[in-house]
């Protein structure tokens, strides 16, 4: 299964003006567990996950002072939406990151999630079990 087959093609893109409870705002709204950060001036993108935004609460930060630029990944790793699952799971473990935003030739199409991955092989896994357990006929 490929990349594509996983993700979501709802991408949050949000400015690195907006503060994190902004953006918290629109992630919950959204049901997504992160937002592309597109710096216009900086022609950069970068990703901004609910852990970014746990980790600087936690810290004590504002959330209505703090802003979604100065907590963004900009070291990002980008999947295509040709990579299988594997890659992508690959990509995540070897990172210790659990989103991937999805490029084509044209920008972000699309986030892959370690959930998404798991959602997709769990039916996978559960008929391959199903087949197993299944008395064999002859």
């Amino acid at each position: 299964m490929l990349v594509r087959d996983a993700m979501s093609p709802l991408v949050l893109t949000i400015g690195p003006a907006h503060t994190l409870r902004q953006a918290a705002t629109l992630m919950s709204a959204r049901r997504v567990g992160s937002a592309v950060v597109l710096d216009h001036d900086a022609h950069h993108l970068g990703i901004l996950t609910e852990r970014d935004i746990l980790n600087s609460v936690g810290a004590g930060q504002d959330p209505d002072l703090e802003t979604a630029g100065a907590h963004t990944t900009t070291d990002v790793v980008f999947a295509a939406p040709d990579w299988t699952l594997e890659e992508a799971a690959e990509a995540m473990t070897h990172g210790g990151f659990r989103h991937l935003i999805v490029l084509d030739g044209r920008g972000p199409v699309g986030v892959v999630s370690v959930r998404d991955v798991l959602r997709c092989w769990a039916p996978a896994r559960r008929r391959t079990a199903v087949a197993a357990a299944a008395p064999a006929t002859g």
